[in-house]
């Protein structure tokens, strides 16, 4: 349960790096539901809350990409080195092995 709660912080701090107001919501929450969920005994209870934040997890680390407002009318993506995939061209034709 450690190992989960200190993985989810330190995915937190990559993600939304430089986002003071995002790095405080993500640490209030994640803190909020281990304490909410501290005195769970059923043990079938608690793996299914260990599975639930290992997913949270996992869409954080490969789904979360920051955006930075940086005029009234544009947004700056902001990729992590782990999300950025090469990319398949597009065939309209499928070609013949």
């Amino acid at each position: 349960v450690l190992k989960l709660f200190k993985l989810l912080h330190r995915t937190r701090q990559e993600v939304f790096k430089n986002d003071n107001k995002a790095l405080e919501a993500a640490r209030q929450k994640i803190n909020e539901e281990f304490k909410n969920n501290r005195d769970e005994k059923s043990e079938e209870k608690i793996n299914e809350l260990l599975k639930i934040a290992s997913d949270v997890e996992v869409i954080l680390r490969t789904s979360v990409i920051q955006a930075v407002h940086t005029d009234s009318d544009k947004i700056v993506l902001v990729p992590r080195k782990d999300l950025l995939q090469d990319n398949t061209p597009y065939l309209d034709k499928p070609t013949k092995k």
